[in-house]
């Protein structure tokens, strides 16, 4: 469960240093938080690594939830079109997530598996 609250966590700084390099573009004092949210976003991500979560699903939950969120808070904040096709764009990263996601959870079983009949086998 821990994992899973740090790699939220890791998002919402990875889409607040992303949000912030827009707003510093026109306030260059916003430049500070773009750099304390790229890097607590990598070190929390590192830390969900450590906690076991496999890179391909921790990356592939970042990156696309990072997408999804910051075209929409780029939207609402800084007047950014959203349009229809980018919409079903985002659905098909939260489509690809989910495949991520339950490919994960399979493979994990079939190891498993393995490893009871490995047991099973030695004794």
């Amino acid at each position: 469960m821990l994992k899973w609250v740090l790699l939220a966590v890791t998002i919402g700084l990875e889409v607040m240093g992303s949000l912030s390099l827009k707003a510093a573009l026109d306030a260059p004092g916003w430049y500070v938080t773009v750099v304390i949210g790229y890097i607590g976003a990598f070190a929390l991500l590192s830390r969900v690594l450590k906690l076991g979560m496999a890179i391909g699903v921790a990356y592939g939950i970042w990156g696309a939830c990072g997408v999804a969120l910051t075209a929409l808070f780029s939207a609402l904040l800084f007047g950014e079109p959203l349009t229809l096709p980018m919409l079903g764009g985002i659905a098909l990263i939260i489509l690809g997530v989910l495949t991520i996601e339950l490919g994960s959870q399979r493979a994990q079983r079939r190891r498993e598996r393995e490893r009871e009949a490995d047991a099973g086998a030695a004794s």
